[in-house]
């Protein structure tokens, strides 16, 4: 599906972390009582978290740790989202817009990588997603806030794998890689914003259960009705 010789464009990679920390940086800028530093690591933490768990996934050296440019690009983005928030009177859409557009590019990314290095469609789908939400995890951990990915809300990494489909949907007919992986990040972004726009989500496990428990009961309801009247014995 993907040549072997295949190597992830530096530029991509770093567009990426940039985007990721400024992301990142900007969210951490609305919470009270985190000084700079704070909001610093906590922007760099969200830019190269993706690809860190991606590379240990593949068992390679991460990315961030063999070429300067992944921490600067980072730390530069991250010291811009300090300031970005003073030029918008709501920031919200802008760090919703910033965050799609992260997890689009960490899941292709992460998708191509581990199909260049050999990985069947599947276990390359779940490396490009856990790539995609790996540095929103880890700016939630950081921030001790509920985790995104695992609390309902707005899809999150299913937006992510939507992306990833039309990748490898792509690929599978042999169309350029760079194509395939700008339709993937369009995919996953607009996604993204549909499900906060609309307010999509999956269901919650509380909300099943308690539809279960209601049909369980109606059919209960049924038996004793139908044993009162003689209709069964």
């Amino acid at each position: 599906m993907i040549d072997d010789t295949f190597v992830t464009p530096l530029a991509a990679d770093l567009i990426a972390v940039g985007v990721g920390s400024l992301q990142g940086a900007l969210f951490a800028a609305g919470f009270k009582r985190i000084d700079l530093l704070g909001v610093a690591i906590v922007g760099i933490a969200s830019g190269i978290g993706g690809g860190f768990l991606r590379d240990i996934l593949l068992g390679v050296t991460p990315a961030a740790f063999s070429n300067n440019s992944y921490l600067i690009t980072a730390t530069l983005a991250a010291f811009v989202g300090m300031a970005v928030p003073r030029l918008f009177r709501k920031i919200d859409p802008v760090i919703s817009l910033l965050d799609a557009v992260s997890i689009g590019m960490f899941g292709a990314i992460g998708t191509t990588k581990a199909l260049s290095m050999g990985l069947p469609v599947i276990p390359a789908m779940f490396v490009g997603t856990v790539s995609a939400v790996g540095g929103g995890v880890l700016r939630d951990m950081i921030l001790n806030i509920p985790i995104a990915l695992m609390h309902v809300g707005s899809l999150y990494a299913l937006a992510s794998m939507g992306g990833i489909v039309v990748l490898l949907g792509m690929l599978a007919f042999d169309l350029p890689v760079i194509a395939a992986g700008i339709v993937c990040v369009g995919v996953t972004t607009v996604l993204r914003l549909l499900a906060v726009r609309f307010g999509w989500s999956l269901p919650e496990q509380r909300a099943l259960s308690r539809i279960r428990l209601r049909k369980q009961r109606q059919v209960e309801e049924i038996i004793e009705e139908a044993l009162h009247t003689g209709v069964i014995t």
